[in-house]
């Protein structure tokens, strides 16, 4: 991606209109659209105005097997146990209403979860279903240590993110995977923080069902998702909606079928908005022609530049309780200062920054320049 004398990460700066307008330090939240997804999408509209679905510009299958091979070698799984959903908050209904618990058993959630990882587990109370929930501690280490002591004979899911949305911490996934894969429970991960910012092997981590966002470290649309099935566990989880792309053979109307397709597609039940699927595809494919390995590392060390100037005008930066465990979101406060009063401030300086638990939140991404990060860091000082 190197052109003349710029470099790869200042032609994705150039890439994206945004930093014409902003500094977009809320990656973690939404992000905007490149040039590369505008034009992506803009040549598939116009095709399909002259040519309707019958257009050359994009195939419907063709973009939905490019999108799964990119996702299956960025998680280490076979494409036919990924499909297409809307977002995070779908595909845990899908899994948790595909599930059969019986009364009493137990299902240990996180503390301070994203919601999309809580509601679709509600209606378990109902139904004599025990939810606890996992105490976040302010380490990995201490997090599993509270984590373990909590597992009985009764837990039969786990329900966790592998980085936690407000404070940037990384969970210890692996060892999770694998103490459940001992006692025999069912990990289900919500993913939206961790795909694409930080590596992630589903067969490694034991993870039985996976479902995620686009429009965060991927870069993607807003609205649409991905749901992982482990084909080990396809046959477990009840479909709860049923629709003309369930089944095997779909593109045959009638007769009507009773067999559902024997990969996770089943899930993407029904005509999807092609629309994102486009823009989803451009936006990946931009990642994966940079390398994902290295758009990690990048993105690490745009946060830790970021924090290390942070430090200098005195902030307290949350990663320092947990220093040998690198994370792309940067949580941390002023002392003295609400931090709500200061991601204002930094608005009125066209910064974007979340407040969460009383931490201001920033999380950078490959197309932001350290030059940008000094000059938040300058704002913040002379504010």
């Amino acid at each position: 991606m190197e052109q003349g004398d710029k470099s790869v990460w200042e032609l994705a700066h150039d890439a994206y209109p945004v930093n014409q307008q902003l500094v977009w330090l809320n990656n973690c939240g939404t992000t905007p659209a490149g040039t590369h997804i505008v034009q992506a999408v803009s040549r598939f509209i116009k095709g399909y105005s002259e040519r309707g679905v019958l257009t050359e510009a994009a195939s419907y299958h063709d973009v939905r097997q490019s999108i799964k091979a990119i996702l299956s070698r960025l998680l280490s799984c076979d494409p036919d146990e990924l499909c297409l959903i809307h977002n995070t908050a779908e595909g845990m209904n899908f899994i948790s209403h595909g599930l059969r618990l019986a009364p009493d058993d137990e299902i240990i959630l996180l503390e301070n979860e994203y919601p999309s990882n809580v509601y679709p587990w509600f209606h378990w109370k109902k139904k004599g279903v025990n939810l606890r929930t996992a105490p976040m501690e302010m380490s990995p280490e201490a997090f599993f240590e509270q984590f373990s002591g909590m597992i009985t004979d009764r837990t039969r899911v786990v329900s966790v993110s592998v980085v936690h949305w407000c404070t940037g911490m990384p969970l210890p996934i692996d060892q999770v995977g694998a103490l459940c894969r001992e006692r025999g429970i069912d990990l289900v991960v919500d993913g939206a923080q961790v795909v694409g910012i930080q590596p992630i092997d589903v067969k490694k981590a034991g993870i039985s069902y996976m479902a995620f966002s686009a429009w965060k470290w991927l870069l993607g649309p807003l609205g649409l998702g991905v749901l992982y099935v482990s084909k080990e566990k396809l046959d477990e989880l009840g479909p709860i909606f049923i629709g003309t792309e369930s089944v095997v053979r779909d593109e045959e109307y009638l007769p009507y079928k009773s067999e559902l397709k024997h990969t996770a597609d089943r899930f993407t039940f029904s005509t999807a908005n092609f629309n994102d699927w486009v823009y989803f595809e451009a936006a990946l494919k931009f990642l994966d022609d940079i390398g994902f390995e290295e758009v990690q590392q990048r993105i690490l060390e745009l946060s830790e530049h970021l924090s290390q100037g942070l430090r200098q005008v005195g902030f307290q930066v949350l990663a320092d309780r947990f220093p040998s465990h690198s994370t792309g979101i940067i949580a941390c406060k002023k002392p003295g200062v609400p931090s709500h009063i200061i991601v204002e401030k930094l608005k009125e300086n066209r910064v974007v920054a979340a407040e969460r638990l009383g931490r201001i939140r920033f999380s950078p991404h490959i197309y932001i320049l350290p030059h940008q990060l000094d000059e938040v860091v300058q704002i913040l000082a002379s504010a």
